[in-house]
């Protein structure tokens, strides 16, 4: 019995210990992000008077209508609402976006702003509109040869030129092309623009308008040189571009959804009229001096070539300027392209 406890004992003391369980490694705690406080300074771009002290304001996401709201909440002014009102880093310079982030800006922790009142605000819709429908209606009163235009024999009478009635036919289908695409195709990245400049735009188109008509529709119109053979020319040309137009216009709007500022690169698509985006930035503008070019040539009017080349040289500003921006905002923008024309401008 002795000897069996013992060999009981023994072979307890003989057997190895059970392994001691892993110890589970501990994980080690992540370093609290830094959070950045602002301290956002607003000033009146005209007289620099201090207007809003924002203090510790957080970096994260903060964009300036933000910043923008707590301006306009304390200002006195009821006049004041967020479109008439922008942000600047400069007194003079460009107004920042509404949704530009405050941390990646150009400024340090303490950030001053400039507030500048932009007037009274129209919006970008009414403005196409009230430009399209003037000369419209202007030309018509021409056409229709209105009393007190011409001598009173010509009142309501019809011209004798067939291309006069066909020139009347294209600058209707052209503004009510304008008209039908202000309110259903176009997608305005800014809601509004100031309401002086709606007088500035109206008096270039409508003043043109009437400088045209009265000639196109004069009794004593004479009909292009080359006859009929150059009115089909210059037809083929203007139906050409207005439909190129038509589609640019299209392809524009279906890169930006409803709502959407984000700005994309636009590129050719299987419409024939949109490879020209290959080679040109700007191809609605390209067939806007087109369609008038073919109007001028169909017409042999100098009150048109005259808008053509305004209108050439004002659009050549814009394509340029949207030139610029796409190469500023898109590295991978295609160097082939020029602003409004092929390998030239």
């Amino acid at each position: 019995m002795d000897v069996l406890a013992l060999e009981a004992k023994g072979g307890k003391a003989d057997a190895s210990p059970a392994p001691a369980p892993a110890k589970s490694r501990s994980k080690v705690p992540k370093k609290a992000k830094r959070i950045v406080y602002f301290e956002v300074e607003i000033l009146d771009a005209k007289n620099k008077e201090k207007l809003l002290l924002l203090d510790k304001v957080l970096c994260l996401a903060v964009c300036l209508c933000y910043i923008l709201f707590h301006v306009l909440s304390v200002s006195p002014d009821q006049r004041w609402y967020p479109a008439r009102q922008s942000l600047c880093l400069d007194p003079k310079g460009k107004p920042l976006k509404d949704e530009d982030v405050l941390h990646q800006l150009p400024v340090g922790t303490t950030a001053t702003f400039y507030f500048r009142d932009l007037g009274s605000q129209i919006s970008w819709r009414t403005v196409f509109l009230t430009e399209c429908i003037g000369p419209l209606f202007i030309y018509l009163m021409f056409y229709f040869r209105v009393p007190f235009i011409y001598a009173p024999k010509y009142d309501f009478t019809t011209s004798k030129h067939w291309v006069v009635h066909l020139a009347c036919l294209c600058h209707s289908f052209h503004y009510v092309k304008r008209i039908l695409e202000t309110l259903f195709v176009h997608r305005f990245c800014q809601g509004t623009m100031p309401l002086r400049n709606i007088f500035k735009n109206c008096l270039y188109y409508w003043c043109f308008a009437v400088w045209m008509a009265y000639y196109i529709n004069h009794p004593l119109y004479t009909p292009p040189y080359y006859g009929e053979q150059q009115v089909k020319t210059a037809l083929g040309i203007f139906v050409f571009c207005q439909l190129g137009s038509f589609s640019i216009h299209i392809t524009l709007r279906n890169l930006k959804p409803p709502g959407s500022k984000t700005k994309k690169i636009p590129y050719p698509t299987k419409n024939p009229f949109t490879w020209i985006f290959a080679l040109v930035s700007c191809p609605n503008y390209t067939y806007e001096v087109g369609s008038w070019l073919g109007f001028t040539v169909m017409t042999q009017c100098v009150p048109v070539a005259f808008f053509t080349i305004v209108g050439f040289i004002q659009m050549t500003m814009w394509a340029k300027g949207k030139h610029r921006s796409y190469l500023r905002e898109f590295k991978e923008y295609p160097t082939l392209r020029s602003p409004i024309l092929p390998f030239v401008l």
